[in-house]
């Protein structure tokens, strides 16, 4: 009964972004728009059963936000956070409904392995950032199952530091009532988006954990390598509720590929962007 109520829930939240989008988005300014966009993603947490709790610091307007990547509710959970343009593969613009919501939310598509398309692609990350606009990568590269962090790909770090702009990492994680980390918003590896949806609908006591960091200055670092290790070590450090630390940005060039997992989960396999990537 619960899963049917929560379907039924769902159907018609998409039904209500849909006509926000088509009828009333043409009509009202840019913050009104953003508003509205928080709103239904906060709404949309709450329809599938998902608590959000969120921590740590604010988040800085006009700031490229990098984040450990699970679930395709991640895009939404930072939504509900901050209103944030996304970076998502340019298959997910070929999704139905889905693809449409994502480019009408100034979602920015990637195609993964052109490297003037990547060009033309951190020109409108920059041009965000420049409007005092966030925006949000994964550069895992894919997902994973959220007991580990794989090891970060730097490249899209570049617009922001060479304009100025702070990189402040989001730590995402999502547990049980229990406290314990749960899989079933893992969107990760062979399961579909149908199947991961009904892993999300059946769960009882959902919570989705947020946890924001100090930004990292873009003058911090020179090489986006390091910048990107410091935000992966901080990700890290939040994800295993480790004790906070200071953060003085340095790190060790030696780890910027690794991967380390939470006990007694096993180490991931390669974190490189495939085509097969989620």
């Amino acid at each position: 009964m619960l899963r049917a109520w929560r379907y039924a829930r769902l159907g018609l939240h998409l039904l209500e972004g849909s006509l926000t989008l088509a009828c009333v988005f043409p009509l009202v300014r840019p913050a009104t728009r953003l508003r509205l966009r928080q709103r239904w993603s906060t709404h949309l947490l709450g329809v599938l059963g998902i608590d959000l709790r969120t921590g740590g610091q604010a988040v800085q307007p006009g700031s490229l936000l990098v984040a450990n990547h699970i679930s395709w509710v991640d895009i939404f959970v930072i939504n509900a956070l901050a209103p944030t343009a996304f970076i998502s593969k340019a298959e997910v613009r070929a999704w139905p409904l889905i693809g449409w919501l994502a480019a009408r939310h100034e979602t920015v598509f990637l195609r993964r392995g052109s490297r003037g398309h990547v060009r033309q692609v951190n020109a409108e990350i920059a041009a965000l950032l420049e409007a005092g606009r966030n925006v949000a990568v994964f550069p895992e590269g894919t997902t994973t199952d959220g007991s580990k962090v794989l090891g970060f790909h730097a490249a899209l770090l570049q617009p922001a530091l060479s304009a100025g702009h702070p990189v402040q990492p989001v730590a995402l994680s999502y547990r049980g009532p229990d406290g314990s980390f749960s899989r079933a918003p893992a969107y990760d590896g062979d399961i579909s988006l149908g199947a991961c949806l009904a892993a999300i609908v059946a769960e009882r006591g959902l919570v989705a954990h947020a946890q924001p960091s100090a930004p990292i200055p873009a003058g911090a670092q020179a090489d986006r390598r390091s910048v990107a290790q410091a935000a992966r070590e901080i990700i890290l450090r939040l994800t295993l509720d480790l004790e906070p630390q200071a953060e003085t940005w340095k790190t060790s060039p030696s780890s910027t590929r690794s991967a380390v997992s939470l006990p007694p989960q096993t180490q991931p396999e390669s974190s490189a962007i495939s085509p097969g990537a989620r």
